[in-house]
């Protein structure tokens, strides 16, 4: 059992990405306290828990909430499209990986983590664009369903610049039936 155990926080730890070169850049430095709360998302990369033969998630928000222990509670909801927009409800655990607080490991399943890196972040906290350093996850959220054209542009400079494939972007319907 001692090994098992062993063998599983080396690979947990292993699993851990760290900048480098390569990897997109982050903004440097995320004031949590003013990350914290809801955000609209208003495009992805299409996802296999988001986007798949049972789910189409649409109307889908992020709520971020600061604990006492330094840590982040993170609450997603959408509504399922393909169940007559049942609503989905993932809770889950962030944690800064790096001082400036701009790349963050998440956890919805213990003890599997995920990077949440924060490549673009507009001044005033209106918008967001967060990554994966494998360019395999991409979102842009925003404080308000939807985004001015100049800002999702923005937004899809700042992610085109650090090398995702901004032709893989999807927009998310934050209206039902509707965009």
């Amino acid at each position: 059992m001692r090994r098992a155990l062993i063998a599983l926080t080396l690979l947990t730890a292993a699993c851990a990405t760290e900048p480098g070169p390569g990897t997109p850049r982050t903004v440097g430095t995320v004031d949590l306290a003013r990350y914290a709360g809801t955000w609209f998302e208003v495009a992805r990369f299409p996802t296999s828990f988001q986007d798949s033969a049972r789910v189409r998630c649409e109307q889908v928000t992020a709520t971020y909430t600061a604990r006492a222990d330094g840590d982040i509670t993170v609450v997603n909801r959408c509504r399922n499209a393909l169940e007559g927009s049942a609503e989905r409800v993932a809770e889950g655990v962030a944690r800064s990986a790096a001082p400036g607080n701009d790349r963050l490991r998440v956890s919805f399943f213990w003890p599997f983590y995920g990077d949440y890196w924060v490549i673009g972040l507009d001044p005033d906290y209106r918008w967001a664009v967060v990554g994966a350093p494998g360019r395999d996850y991409l979102w842009f959220l925003s404080r308000t369903p939807q985004m001015t054209p100049a800002d999702f542009d923005a937004a899809v400079a700042i992610a085109r610049r650090e090398g995702f494939d901004t032709g893989r972007l999807r927009r998310t319907t934050q209206v039902p039936g509707g965009a």
